[in-house]
Parts: C-alpha cells; sequence; structure tokens
C-alpha cells in the first residue's frame, strides 16, 4: 500500500535541519523527494560530526546528524548561481508539486527560482520558504540559527534552573525551533495541497522559526497575557501544577506528575502520608501552588528513602502518573519502545547499516513509507536529470563541465 502522499513530487532546496526535518517527514508519508545540494560540499550537515557512519572503506561516511533528518530523499548537485543550474531547477519545478527552499530572503529571486517566477511555470505550486525571521519585518535579513532563536523567542529564559538555585537560561537539548518549524511547514504544505484540490491553485507559504518559536511558548505565554507577571524558570517543575517534577529517591531520579486533586489524594496513599490531602495547605492544586517549598520538601524527604523501582510500582499501583528519568540509550532499548518498533535500520548506497528513529505516525491503511537511508552526495544526479528530464549523456558530461551539476 502507497503512502498517504504517493503520487506528490518535492523539489528541496533546504538544508541543516527546518527545511530537511519537513521533507523527511514528506518522504515518509510516501512523497518523491528530491534534494537539491552544491555540487562536491552539499548539506552543512554532512561534515557536522564526528560521530560518522562507518562505511567500511575508509572514505568518511555521512555525519550521523545529516543522517537523522535526511532519509527517503534522492540527491541531486546542482550549483544554483549558474544559469544552467538554474534552467535544471526550472525545469524539475514544472512537473514538481512542492518546492520549499531556506535560503536567506532575496537569493532566490536572485536566481529566478522565487515563488513567482516559479509559479508562471506551474501555478498549481506550493512554494514554502523557510527562513529564521520571515519574508517581512526588520529582522528578515538576519541569519537565523535554532540556538539564538531559543533566546530570542522567550524559551531559555522560562529553561532551566531557578535563578533562587543559582540557575541561568539554558536552550534545549535538541534544535527544537528547527524541528517544531519543520513540523508546522509540513502542516502547511499538505493543507495546501489539500486546498488545491478545490481552487486548483498553489500558494505560497512564509513560514519564520522565531514564529514558530512565539507560537509554541502556548500555556507560558497565555500566563503572561492572561496575569501580567512575567513567567520564570522553574527547573523541572511545573509553573501551574503541583506537585509536577522530578524527586531524588535512594539510588537516582523520577517523576511525579500530578494533574489533579484526585491523583494528589493517590499520592497521598502512596506514601501514607493520607492526612496531606485533607492539609488546608495541600487539598487544591491553588493552594499547593502558593506552599509549593513546604509540599516539595516534605515530598522529598519521603522519597529518598527508597528506591526509584520501589517507589514507581507503589506509585502506578496507585494511578499517579510517575516515570523514570532515562539516558538515551535506556529510552532507545526500553521494551515499550521497541515494542512500538521506533528504532529499524536501513542500508546505505555504500553498504553501510544506518541505524534509524522511526516515524511516530501510525497509519491504519497506507503505512509510513521507508524506501532509502539518507542519500550519499549526488547519487541520482544522473538518474533524476536522465529518467525524469530526459537530457542526454553528453548534455549530462558538458553540464557536469560547467561546473554547473
Amino acid at each position: 500500500m502507497a503512502g498517504p502522499l504517493s503520487g506528490i513530487r518535492v523539489i528541496d532546496l533546504s538544508r541543516i535541519l527546518a527545511g530537511p526535518w519537513s521533507t523527511q517527514m514528506l518522504a515518509d508519508l510516501g512523497a518523491d523527494v528530491i534534494k537539491i545540494e552544491r555540487p562536491l560540499i552539499g548539506d552543512d550537515t554532512r561534515g557536522w560530526g564526528p560521530p560518522f557512519l562507518d562505511c567500511g572503506d575508509g572514505a568518511a561516511g555521512e555525519a550521523a546528524y545529516f543522517l537523522a533528518a535526511n532519509r527517503g530523499k534522492r540527491s541531486i548537485t546542482i550549483d544554483v548561481s549558474k544559469p544552467d543550474g538554474q534552467e535544471i531547477v526550472r525545469d524539475l519545478a514544472r512537473g514538481a508539486d512542492v518546492f520549499i527552499e531556506n535560503y536567506k530572503v532575496g537569493d532566490m529571486a536572485r536566481y529566478g527560482l522565487d515563488y513567482a517566477s516559479l509559479s508562471s511555470l506551474d501555478p498549481g505550486l506550493v512554494y514554502c520558504s523557510i527562513t529564521g525571521f520571515g519574508q517581512s519585518g526588520p529582522y528578515k535579513h538576519r541569519a537565523g540559527y535554532d540556538f539564538v532563536i531559543q533566546a530570542m523567542g522567550g524559551l531559555m529564559s522560562i529553561t532551566g534552573e531557578s535563578d533562587d538555585l543559582g540557575g541561568g537560561p539554558q536552550k534545549c537539548g535538541v534544535p527544537i525551533a528547527d524541528l517544531m518549524t519543520g513540523m508546522y511547514s509540513v502542516v502547511a504544505i499538505v493543507s495546501a495541497l489539500l486546498e488545491r484540490k478545490s481552487s486548483g491553485r498553489g500558494q505560497y507559504i512564509d513560514m519564520s522559526l522565531l514564529d514558530t518559536q512565539i507560537a509554541w511558548l502556548a500555556n507560558q505565554a497565555s500566563n503572561y497575557l492572561v496575569s501580567g507577571r512575567v513567567p520564570k524558570r522553574w527547573g523541572n517543575a511545573h509553573p501551574n501544577l503541583c506537585p509536577y517534577q522530578s524527586f531524588a529517591s535512594k539510588d537516582g531520579d523520577f517523576i511525579v506528575a500530578v494533574g489533579n486533586d484526585r491523583q494528589f489524594a493517590a499520592l497521598s496513599d502512596a506514601l501514607d502520608l493520607k492526612d496531606i490531602a485533607h492539609d488546608a495547605r495541600f487539598e487544591t492544586n491553588a493552594v499547593r501552588l502558593k506552599n509549593r517549598e513546604a509540599l516539595v520538601a516534605l515530598l522529598g524527604r519521603v522519597f529518598i528513602r527508597d528506591s526509584t523501582a520501589a517507589w514507581l510500582q507503589r506509585l502506578e499501583r496507585l494511578g499517579v502518573p510517575c516515570g523514570p528519568v532515562l539516558t538515551i540509550p535506556q529510552a532507545l532499548s526500553d521494551e515499550h519502545v521497541l515494542a512500538r518498533g521506533m528504532r529499524f535500520e536501513l542500508w546505505h548506497s555504500r553498504g553501510a547499516v544506518v541505524p534509524q528513529i522511526a516515524n511516530p505516525i501510525k497509519f491504519s491503511r497506507t503505512p509510513v513509507e521507508y524506501r532509502r537511508a539518507a542519500p550519499a552526495l549526488g547519487e541520482h544526479t544522473n538518474t533524476v536529470l536522465s529518467e525524469d528530464l530526459g537530457l542526454s549523456p553528453e548534455r549530462i558530461q558538458a553540464l557536469r563541465a560547467a561546473g554547473a551539476i
């Protein structure tokens, strides 16, 4: 059974992470993604290592970073600064459904590859631009990197230990602004493709990392807008719930995530502290927040007396949401993660096995497709130019000699 986006062709002029993350998702969903890269160099993340894939032939393989965001795609090399290269891209765009790029504002227009130019060739084209700050506004010409966006978008001001504990602003352990922009981009692209079915027209999508970061501040932004109080860093605690944080046990750390008063009563039973559920300081979430320090200290003195495993068993039995704090190796070898098929392997064209993290979407009829590992640089250039565009071997050789591919 073909994926839900089978038959959709995507021309991908993006690199690093936000764009490639979105196009990998589209490829998983069945789209044919043609990744256009710079000759000889390719996507910057090919060199973002170590670690690099060991292909057993003595030559450096792709960086693990690149392998995480580029499976399922075909790679061709084109120099879009050259007129011949631009013409190839235009020819590819004529037969495509989606065009994605993350060049600086104005670059695509200079190359004649902007939305106005390409939509005149194909009015049904869905064109998505991904930049740090968007196509308008005073920052539009700035380079946008995830770390900068996490800082400017308010995320780092609410991530990290409390200032009361000597903490400071922290970024997330993964480039979350890039990843979320990639995900929002997929939603926008698929929505535009759906709308095209009725209108027959494509459209332009302007995606900004900063816009995305602002958008998913979620409850933290709403807290500020409603109350006027500046959100602060709470470490592993929650600004709106208590107790909802990590605790130390005799042999490690674990999470308790109480979301309502019923669960708090169950927690008090699990700890043999039934009276605290009826203590005027703790009987509702609102008053628990006011008396957070006293409650957390009380719970901490109890939790330190036994092991993580013992506490989790007791809490789970009484319906208190909880979980261990795992390392990445522990998480990836967890029996439930494995049972859900979240790890698998693909063969690289150079003969190496590429370990992969699965797409979490599970369809009942049109399963996610894993057709190929992330491609070698320019692996499909000849195939795409000859079979998809009908160029002769002589023409391809001439383009290569001129440095256009």
